[in-house]
C-alpha cells in the first residue's frame, strides 16, 4: 500500500514537472517567432533593398564614366575625320597627287595634331598615287581590301586597330571624294593608337579596376590589365555586350564576381568596356553587411535571452502560484479537520464534565462524611485518598475547560482581557513539551497590566503561535523570555524573546508573507501570516528584532481596545 502511495506522488510530481517543461518550451518557442520572425524579414527585405541600391548607385558612376570617355574617344575620331575630309575638299585631286604637297599636309598635321602616322591618295581603282609617310608604299593597290571597299560604299571608313605592313598598331581613316564632273578618289591617313592608351589613362580608374576597347568580335583594341594586349582575344566573356550600352554582372576566368560596364561607339566598331571587382564596388556593402549580421545576432542572442529570463519568472510565478493554491487548499482541508476535532473535543468535554461532575459531589459528600464521623481505624488514610481524588477531578475539569474554551474561539468576540492570564494558558498547553525539552520559561508579567478589550481565542493563538515558534528555534536547555508591559496609549505590549538561531537578514523581511516558510517540510507558511493578520485585525503593531545566532525578539502592541471598522474588516 505505502509503494503503491509512493509511485503515485512519484507520477503526479513527474507530470506537474513535465508540464512545466512543455508549458516553458511553447512559451519561448512562441516568443521567439513572435520577436524573430519580423526581425529577420525586416533584416532580409532591407539587405536586398539597400544591395539593390548600392548597386544601382555604382553601376550608374560606372556607366557614365564609360560613356563620358566614349564620347572623348569618338570626338578625338571625329576630329580627326573631319580633317581628312576637310583636306579632300579643300584641295583639288591634283594637288593631292603632288609629292610635294602632300608632304606639307602631313607636316601640317603632326604639328597641329597628334596621333598622325601618314596620308595618301588612292584613285577610283584602289591604286595608291601619292603618299607621305615613313614607309614605302607608293603604287600599292589597295582595291582587295575593307577600308577601300567600304570607304567606296559609305563614303568614310575608321578601321579596328591592325598592325598591316607597319608592324604595330595603327587605325586608318580614310573619306570618299566625289568631284562634278564624276571622278571619285579616297584620302586615306594613318593614327596610332597611343592616344588610345592615354585616355584610358586618364580616366581615374579605381583600384583593381580595368578598362579597354574591343571590336565587336570581342578583340582587344587596347591593352588590357587582366584580360590581354593589343589585337588578343579578350579572355573575358563578353557575350551579354549588344549594341546598346548598358551595364551588367558577370564572373571573369577566376570565377570572380565582376561589374560591366560598356559603351558602344557610333562612328567606329569599338565598344568602351570597363570591368570592376564586386568586391570593390560594393566594398561598403560588405562592411555594412557584416555589421548588419553582427546587430541582427547581437539583437537576436539579447532577445533570447530575455524571452529565457521571463519565461523562467513566468514560469516560477505559475509554478509558486500553484504550489500555493495546493498549500491553500491543504490548510484549509486541515482547518477543516481542525475544525472536525474541536466539535469533537468540545463534545468529548461535555460528556466527560457530566461524570466528573457526579464524581467530585460523590467525592466531596465522602470527604464531609469522613470529617464529622468519630475517629476509625486509618481514618487519615481515607481523607487522603477522597482529597486524591477531588484533585484528580479538578485536574480533569480544567483540561475539559481548556478544551470547550479553544473550540469555542471560532466568532470574534471582543471581551475584557488579561493577558498574563491567556499567557498562563499557552503556557499550560505547552508545559510537557517545554519540561521535556527542559526549556527555561523567563516571566517577566507586569502586576500592573491594565486590562484591554479583545478577543480572548485570537490572542490564545497569536502567542500560541510565537511560542511554538520560539520552542522550534531554541535548543534543548535553551531559554524562552516573555514580557508583558503598558504602554502610552493605554494598550499593552508583549515581547517574546529566545536565544534560538535568530533570523538572517535577507530572511527577515518576508517571514509574514504567506507560505513563507524556513522549515521546508515541516511548516506551512502560515503561522506567522496568520498572527500578523489577527493582530492586524485587532488594531495592533507587531515587529521583529533579530540578529542570526543571537536568537530573535517578537514585538506585539495592542490597543486599549479595537476600532469597529477593524473588527469589521476583520
Amino acid at each position: 500500500m505505502f509503494k503503491k502511495i509512493t509511485d503515485t506522488v512519484f507520477f503526479l510530481n513527474t507530470a506537474c514537472q513535465d508540464h512545466y517543461c512543455v508549458l516553458k518550451r511553447n512559451i519561448i518557442v512562441i516568443m521567439l517567432l513572435i520577436t524573430t520572425v519580423p526581425l529577420a524579414t525586416m533584416v532580409v527585405i532591407n539587405y536586398f533593398q539597400y544591395r539593390s541600391h548600392l548597386k544601382s548607385q555604382i553601376m550608374t558612376p560606372l556607366y557614365a564614366m564609360a560613356d563620358k570617355t566614349k564620347h572623348s574617344f569618338e570626338l578625338f575620331l571625329d576630329q580627326r575625320l573631319a580633317l581628312i575630309r576637310f583636306i579632300s575638299t579643300t584641295y583639288s585631286f591634283e594637288d593631292l597627287s603632288n609629292e610635294q604637297n602632300i608632304k606639307k599636309i602631313l607636316i601640317s598635321l603632326k604639328k597641329e595634331w597628334r596621333g598622325f602616322v601618314d596620308i595618301g591618295l588612292i584613285n577610283s581603282q584602289g591604286e595608291l598615287l601619292s603618299y607621305a609617310g615613313p614607309y614605302s608604299l607608293l603604287g600599292k593597290n589597295y582595291s582587295e581590301q575593307i577600308s577601300f571597299q567600304e570607304t567606296q560604299i559609305k563614303g568614310q571608313y575608321i578601321s579596328n586597330v591592325f598592325l598591316g605592313y607597319r608592324k604595330y598598331p595603327h587605325i586608318v581613316i580614310a573619306v570618299q571624294h566625289l568631284t562634278n564632273n564624276g571622278q571619285t578618289w579616297v584620302l586615306r591617313a594613318t593614327i596610332d593608337t597611343d592616344f588610345f592608351d592615354a585616355l584610358i589613362s586618364s580616366m581615374g580608374l579605381p583600384r583593381q579596376t580595368d578598362a579597354f576597347l574591343i571590336s565587336k568580335n570581342g578583340t582587344l583594341q587596347t591593352n588590357s590589365l587582366y584580360y590581354g594586349n593589343t589585337l588578343e582575344k579578350c579572355s573575358l566573356e563578353l557575350s551579354q555586350i549588344n549594341l546598346r550600352s548598358h551595364s551588367f554582372e558577370n564572373k571573369d576566368d577566376n570565377n570572380q564576381k565582376i561589374i560591366i560596364a560598356s559603351s558602344n561607339f557610333s562612328i567606329a566598331d569599338y565598344i568602351l568596356v570597363i570591368v570592376q571587382p564586386q568586391s570593390v564596388a560594393l566594398e561598403s556593402w560588405y562592411a555594412m553587411k557584416t555589421e548588419m549580421i553582427a546587430i541582427f545576432l547581437i539583437s537576436l542572442g539579447i532577445i533570447i535571452f530575455a524571452i529565457l529570463k521571463m519565461t523562467r519568472v513566468l514560469i516560477n510565478r505559475i509554478k509558486t502560484s500553484d504550489e500555493n493554491r495546493e498549500n491553500v487548499l491543504s490548510e484549509l482541508q486541515h482547518a477543516q479537520k481542525l475544525s472536525s476535532v474541536g466539535r469533537l473535543a468540545a463534545g468529548v468535554a461535555h460528556e466527560i464534565n457530566n461524570p466528573l461532575a457526579i464524581i467530585n459531589e460523590k467525592a466531596g459528600l465522602m470527604s464531609d462524611l469522613i470529617e464529622l464521623s468519630s475517629d476509625f481505624d486509618k481514618k487519615s488514610k481515607f481523607v487522603d485518598l477522597t482529597q486524591s481524588i477531588l484533585n484528580s477531578v479538578g485536574r480533569c475539569r480544567k483540561i475539559t475547560h481548556r478544551l470547550l474554551g479553544f473550540s469555542k474561539r471560532i466568532d470574534v468576540k471582543i471581551e475584557p482581557l488579561n493577558i498574563n492570564q491567556v499567557i498562563n494558558e499557552v503556557l499550560d498547553f505547552l508545559e510537557k513539551n517545554i519540561l521535556y525539552r527542559k526549556i527555561d520559561i523567563q516571566l517577566n508579567l507586569s502586576d500592573s497590566l491594565v486590562t484591554i478589550e479583545s478577543d480572548h481565542g485570537q490572542i490564545q493563538q497569536v502567542v500560541l503561535n510565537l511560542l511554538t515558534n520560539a520552542t522550534a528555534a531554541v535548543d534543548d536547555f535553551g531559554w524562552i523570555q516573555i514580557e508583558t508591559e503598558n504602554i502610552d496609549n493605554g494598550g499593552i505590549r508583549i515581547k517574546i524573546g529566545d536565544n534560538g538561531c535568530g533570523i538572517p537578514v535577507d530572511i527577515i523581511k518576508n517571514i509574514f508573507d504567506p507560505f513563507f516558510s524556513t522549515k521546508k517540510e515541516k511548516g506551512t507558511g502560515l503561522g506567522l501570516s496568520i498572527t500578523y493578520g489577527i493582530i492586524k485585525k485587532l488594531g495592533g503593531q507587531i515587529s521583529v528584532d533579530s540578529k542570526p545566532g543571537k536568537g530573535a525578539v517578537f514585538i506585539v502592541d495592542l490597543p486599549k481596545e479595537p476600532t469597529e471598522l477593524e473588527v469589521l474588516n476583520g
